[in-house]
């Protein structure tokens, strides 16, 4: 299986197929490279070449116990690019992985990067401040944590309604399809979980979403309650200039799976426009 190895010797897992222009996949907290099981195969067919990754401590991936900061991050993502020695290419981030995208961006410049792509993400700044007062409160956050830590597996399970929108209207997801994205998180490390959510709350992102001046695509579900529209979709398209913002009416946080055809298709017009 194919590996590139970081900066600080962690071993990652990615997948590559495809040819033409390079689409670079940042995955979900929690989630690993599988999860674009349907966005990949649709994207090579289509012309482009697609690598997606195994964030450290998910999936096939090492699983060290540090690093799970956006700075880390950052650097393994500019390890991968550095590897296949990618240019012109569309770096499409999800949920954390938004984070991830903008702080390559702003540690490693746009040099390699013709444009980018934030999908449901928990960019610019979650935390409850003064100067962000309808952030999420920090009491509620630690008993989030608290709960997770006690039952990972229960609370995934859960969770995973939820996260995909079971419920909403025109939303059908399959029991199967549940337990995939369940048994993926738990493929996660305990230290890797906290860690990220940890990163994911309390990273304000909002100055480096300002000085973003690439081409820019946000999607972002209105009935998102992971990375709920008014703190991220809506914000980041206030902050990064001239962004072309898209809201997917009765969409979750699992958009990539409930809306993948429509995903699909703006994705690939976005990377062709």
């Amino acid at each position: 299986m194919p590996f590139f190895e970081t900066r600080d010797g962690t071993r990652l897992f990615y997948q590559d197929w495809g040819t033409g222009k390079p689409v670079v996949l940042v995955s979900a907290a929690f989630m690993n490279s599988e999860m674009w099981e349907l966005q990949m195969p649709f994207l090579v067919s289509n012309g482009l070449r697609c690598i997606a990754y195994d964030r450290r401590g998910h999936g096939r991936s090492d699983w060290p116990a540090e690093g799970y900061d956006y700075d880390t991050l950052a650097s393994d993502l500019a390890a991968l690019i550095d590897c296949l020695d990618l240019q012109d290419i569309t770096l499409v981030g999800y949920s954390m992985g938004s984070g991830e995208v903008v702080r390559y961006l702003s540690r490693y410049g746009t040099e390699r990067i013709a444009r980018i792509a934030i999908l449901a993400g928990t960019a610019p700044f979650l935390q409850k401040t003064d100067d962000n007062p309808d952030g999420i409160d920090q009491k509620m956050f630690d008993s989030m944590v608290a709960m997770r830590s006690q039952d990972r597996p229960k609370w995934f399970a859960d969770n995973a309604p939820p996260f995909f929108g079971v419920g909403l209207p025109g939303i059908s997801v399959s029991a199967e399809r549940i337990q995939w994205g369940t048994h993926m998180c738990m493929q996660c490390s305990a230290k890797a979980t906290i860690d990220c959510g940890e990163a994911i709350f309390h990273s304000d992102l909002r100055a480096q979403m300002r000085d973003i001046l690439v081409p820019t695509l946000i999607i972002h579900g209105d009935s998102d309650q992971s990375a709920p529209i008014r703190l991220c979709g809506r914000k980041s398209a206030q902050l990064v200039q001239d962004s072309q913002f898209i809201v997917y009416e009765n969409a979750a946080h699992g958009l990539f799976i409930t809306h993948a055809d429509q995903l699909n298709i703006d994705l690939l017009n976005f990377i062709n426009s």
